[in-house]
Formats: structure tokens, sequence, C-alpha cells
């Protein structure tokens, strides 16, 4: 799971993306609501932790502005206003919880599964698919007309980029953001790698799709 944690402060900011990272999140952090907008525009993460009071651009304006563009990503407001008008006020503008602070990181992890476990339920068993290719995702499996094999977790992760967008060239840039994360420092070379054994899956199970190089710009799935 890839988690956006927005939080002003830095020494909680950093304790937190210590904590999260620790328990195996995929964690990205920022401290202001114009870069966390920024951040949410790249529809990669799967939860987002979000500070109320934060420079440039609120909490609750992020918030509010998150769910009219419709992305309906979990949201977990963090905050030291607890009042019952702030606590309707946030959970009314579309945030799946809300955390005051101080808190124990007990309770944010407590929080956090409860958030996440709806989705995680109804992912359980989905299937892409395109043409004669199945790509179970819980499950990392790939099948197509010659039988089945499985994927690593970034080779997951690269094919369900590909696979929900059908059709669409997807940048570079896009691609190591969505598979390796924001302020990952991978080399570009990684995903020309990835790229070789996704192919190299496709033709074990004798699927018809392919990973087309667009020069200039990055891949397509077709």
């Amino acid at each position: 799971m890839r988690i956006l944690l927005v939080e002003d402060d830095e020494k909680l900011n950093q304790s937190l993306a210590f904590q999260l990272k620790d328990e195996g999140f995929l964690t990205d952090s920022c401290r202001d609501g114009e870069e966390a907008l920024y951040y949410i525009g790249e529809h990669i993460h799967d939860l987002i932790l979000l500070d109320r009071m934060l420079p440039r651009i609120s909490g609750t304006e992020v918030l509010r502005q998150m769910r009219e563009a419709g992305d309906q990503t979990p949201v977990i407001l963090i905050t030291a206003l607890g009042t019952l008008d702030d606590k309707v006020t946030g959970l009314d503008l579309g945030a799946d919880d809300y955390l005051v602070k101080p808190f124990a990181f007990e309770e944010l992890m407590a929080r956090i599964r409860c958030v996440t476990r709806r989705p995680r339920q109804l992912l359980l068993n989905e299937q892409l698919t395109l043409e004669d290719l199945i790509y179970h995702v819980e499950e990392k499996t790939l099948t197509g007309p010659e039988g089945f094999c499985s994927v690593s977790s970034r080779e997951g992760a690269l094919l369900e980029a590909f696979l929900r967008s059908p059709g669409q060239t997807l940048s570079r840039t896009i691609l190591l953001t969505k598979v390796w994360g924001m302020d990952s420092d991978v080399e570009e070379g990684n995903l020309d790698n990835y790229i070789h054994f996704l192919r190299r899956r496709l033709k074990t199970v004798g699927s018809s799709v392919r990973i087309q190089t667009v020069r200039g710009i990055g891949y397509r799935i077709d």
C-alpha cells in the first residue's frame, strides 16, 4: 500500500514517515497543501493522511478539491482541532476518518486498518483483462492462452498501470512514479529492465498483448 503523508510539522512528518515505512508502507510525504494537490493529481496513493492546518492551501480545501474532482481515495484528517464542529466539518467534506493530535501511533495504525479494510476486500478478487490476457491483482498471477505465471510486486505494479490505461501512452516519469514513488532515486534503466521482464511474461503465457515503445515518451500496451 502506498500512503501520502501531508503534515507541515517537520519533526512529526519525519517521525510518522519513518514509522509508516517501518511498518512496510510505501510512503511519500510533503508539508503544504499546494504540493499535496500535485501528489494527489498523480493518482498513485491508496490512502492519504492529511493535516488540516497547512501552509498555502488548507487541508480542508485540499480535501474539498479532491472530492469535487471525483477522487475517492480514502482520507484520514489529522489535526489539533478536535471540537465536534471541527469533526463534523471534516467528515462532511468527505474525510473517511478524523484523528486528533496528539495521538499514539498504534491508534493511527488501527484507523488505517479500519479505513482500508473495505477497499482491500473489494480488490480481493479483482481481475484486469485486455484481449486474451487476465491479471489477477491480489494473487499477482498472469493468465493467457498458453498458461499462467506469477509476477513480482514491481512487475505487478507496472502491469497494473498499463492495464488500467490500455492504448494510452504512459510517460517514463509517470511509470517511475507509479511503481517506485515520487521521491525514489531509481535509475531509468530499471524501468527498461522491468519492461523487458514483462514482455517475457507475456510471451510465456502466449498472449497477443504487446508493450510498445513510444520513442521519446514512454510505453503503451496494446
